[in-house]
């Protein structure tokens, strides 16, 4: 492949490098909250005024940041991937695409997310706080150098998604209420405990390599077996506080369906971490990929049915 390629890339190269199809993860949960934010009172009174710009809004700014994120990530990582043999075929490492070309698509999507914050106006709220959202997000390439707790960040910058969008749907109003964040602080705290355990699964793959290459991870730390169970520990916190969302954040009104569902997600989590043992980790990217997609496509199916024609 020539230079000109290497900058260029095809669509699908693209969207390997960002991971779009782990998009899912993270979308969803923005997008309930989004229901969730038009659901519910304001705390002055009314109802929030139904912009078809403020979904749009959402999706451009939850597509640009991740993909900045993960471009940064690429990049700064590619001397680590190219060290070891389970990402040395990723696209920078690989000479897919070249450096200078991510980072040119790293700045494009940095730019147009902060852009993309405009959309609320005059919410100026998710536009001052976009650097600092952004910051945070590529942070967390930076973070298994000097921390075990990178799992932990991974899921905080993941569960930013459902609380941004409930304050740009809301806005101002809704910081100055405490009241108000409760139910997005919850759906948030759980999104947080949600990514952390399955994060950690993931990392089980490289836990020889990270502590011969001295990174840090859960599984470096704590071994295997001992990281998956704190996966598992993650996993039941997140449970109960999905268990909690109904019960403290009453004017979204969540019922029975939502409960249903909370059944199958427990199901879901269980079955995730029957397929990853110690010893055996060949089903990783099923448990990983599989089992995660569902549970917050179920989760944003009922919740919204649950808000809107249930109740």
């Amino acid at each position: 492949m020539d230079t000109k390629d290497k900058t260029r890339g095809r669509l699908s190269d693209w969207l390997g490098l960002i991971r779009f199809s782990h998009t899912i993860f993270a979308l969803p949960f923005a997008a309930l909250a989004t229901a969730m934010a038009f659901s519910g009172p304001l705390p002055g009174g009314g109802y929030p005024t139904f912009r078809i710009r403020d979904l749009v809004g959402v999706l451009m700014c939850m597509v640009f940041a991740r993909s900045a994120a993960m471009a940064f990530n690429r990049i700064v990582d590619a001397d680590i991937d190219a060290d070891n043999p389970r990402t040395a075929k990723r696209h920078v490492p690989a000479g897919i695409l070249s450096r200078r070309a991510v980072w040119g698509f790293t700045l494009f999507c940095s730019v147009a997310f902060i852009g993309s914050t405009a959309v609320f106006l005059p919410n100026i709220v998710p536009l001052l706080a976009s650097l600092p959202v952004l910051a945070f997000l590529c942070g967390y390439s930076l973070a298994k150098r000097f921390t075990s707790a990178a799992h932990l960040w991974l899921g905080i910058a993941l569960s930013l998604s459902p609380l941004c969008a409930w304050v740009a749907i809301r806005g101002a109003e809704s910081i100055f209420n405490p009241a108000d964040l409760v139910a997005p602080l919850i759906l948030a705290a759980s999104v947080a405990a949600w990514v952390t355990g399955f994060d950690i699964i993931y990392a089980c793959q490289d836990a020889e390599y990270d502590t011969n290459v001295g990174l840090n991870s859960i599984p470096a730390k704590f071994g295997i077996a001992g990281a998956l169970k704190i996966s598992a520990g993650c996993h039941v916190v997140m449970l109960f506080l999905l268990a909690c969302l109904p019960l403290f954040a009453k004017s979204v009104g969540f019922g029975w369906l939502f409960w249903a569902a909370l059944g199958l997600i427990a199901v879901l989590v269980i079955r995730q971490h029957s397929l990853v043992k110690p010893g055996d980790l060949d089903r990783v990217n099923q448990a990983f990929f599989d089992m995660n997609a569902a549970i917050s496509v179920a989760l944003l199916v009922v919740g919204v049915i649950d808000c809107y024609w249930v109740n």
